[in-house]
């Protein structure tokens, strides 16, 4: 199969929806990188095949869901005092967005909608006569194909068992602008996590995310959002985009966070490109972590009286009072309806349910740091916020 041709896929996405609205004058030359970036990946004739055919579903949805915009008042949604978690990956963060999802008066995006987010769901369940949606059925089975794909991911992310009403990162959200490919939208192709490398622009990006928000919430019952994603490097944007926003921002031990982050990426990807380098891997998460906790430390906006920051220590020793806490600073209820339901969630959903996932400094070390020399490198962020030295027995 030749090199994907940017051109003919737009064109075609054009051709199969009638649309032609990308809604961003930049998005052509931007999806030109992103498709020179895959035609640079060694890929055989199955692999190309399957990067086209995601590529088509991204910018079909894509077209549709700006022309969405036009169809219904969508604009007109108010996002009200959205709570959102953030921090860095494999910090509690997940664990923190299950509980609040399972709160009754609260809404939180599902993967079904993300990946299949035209219409508006409120739109379809108003049509007379009643239309069935098909849409979680199909995200279901999508999310099947992820865990048969990348079974380890289970063990380090048990969640994923929800499948298509599984909880999605924030970014997800913007898969279809090309600025990030992450395996959640890309597991049918054969190609490594892309986080870094293609343009950026915080404020288009929290753009779409409000968007998407708006559509989910249109002709639905009033709930408040709550939301995870990882905003730390991005908070003047997002304030700009949620300014009655609250964030609960959970830190934990920066060298932990590198070595759970190797192993978790690890396993994720060997389903879809094979055998892994954990050399390379290691170095490549302690660089974004340097980088990340970089960002913190010199963000003067990490002190914004809306964001609640906690350790991700005490939420693992007791993740209702922390829940408790939040809630209380961001004006939110936490009465015995939210507390039965986070409560009921923790007896029900054990996190090693399908598996101990397993992983130590080890895989620093074997990629040569070391581990002392990490944490005094990590010094002023502990003293700061309190972060003990974690150590994994």
């Amino acid at each position: 199969m030749p090199e994907l041709d940017a051109q003919q896929l737009l064109q075609h996405a054009m051709n199969e929806t009638g649309l032609s609205d990308w809604a961003d004058d930049g998005f052509p030359e931007r999806f030109t990188l992103a498709v020179k970036h895959i035609n640079e990946i060694p890929m055989d004739e199955a692999g190309r095949k399957a990067a086209a055919e995601n590529i088509h579903w991204l910018l079909t949805d894509r077209l549709k869901f700006f022309q969405d915009r036009k169809d219904y008042p969508l604009a007109d949604e108010v996002i009200d005092r959205p709570l959102f978690a953030t921090g860095e990956p494999r910090s509690g963060t997940t664990l923190m967005h299950a509980l609040m999802s399972v709160d009754p008066d609260a809404r939180a995006l599902r993967f079904w909608e993300v990946m299949h987010p035209s219409p508006p769901p409120g739109a379809v369940q108003d049509t007379y006569p009643r239309v069935i949606d098909h849409r979680p059925e199909l995200a279901d089975d999508e999310w099947r194909e992820i865990n048969t794909k990348m079974a380890k991911w289970l063990h380090c992310h048990p969640y994923n068992d929800m499948l298509g009403n599984g909880l999605p990162e924030d970014e997800r959200t913007w898969a279809f602008d090309f600025r990030v490919m992450t395996p959640t939208a890309w597991w049918r192709v054969p190609m490594q996590n892309l986080s870094f490398g293609l343009p950026t622009d915080p404020t288009a990006q929290y753009r779409i995310h409000k968007a998407m928000l708006q559509a989910m919430q249109y002709g639905r019952e009033p709930k408040y959002w709550v939301l995870k994603g990882f905003h730390t490097t991005r908070l003047k944007e997002f304030f700009e985009a949620y300014p009655d926003a609250s964030l609960v921002w959970l830190h934990r031990d920066p060298v932990m966070v590198a070595a759970s982050s190797t192993m978790m990426m690890s396993d994720i990807m060997e389903g879809i490109v094979g055998k892994i380098d954990l050399v390379k891997e290691a170095k490549m998460h302690l660089e974004r972590v340097r980088w990340s906790i970089g960002n913190t430390m010199s963000n003067p906006l990490v002190d914004d009286p809306r964001i609640h920051h906690v350790l991700y220590r005490d939420f693992v020793a007791d993740p209702i009072a922390t829940l408790r806490g939040y809630y209380e600073f961001a004006g939110r209820p936490f009465g015995k309806r939210q507390e039965a339901a986070m409560r009921d969630y923790l007896a029900n959903n054990k996190g090693d349910r399908h598996g101990k996932f397993h992983y130590s400094t080890q895989v620093l070390v074997d990629a040569g740091f070391d581990i002392d020399e990490l944490n005094k490198e990590f010094a002023p962020f502990r003293e700061r916020f309190g972060v003990p030295i974690e150590v994994r027995k």
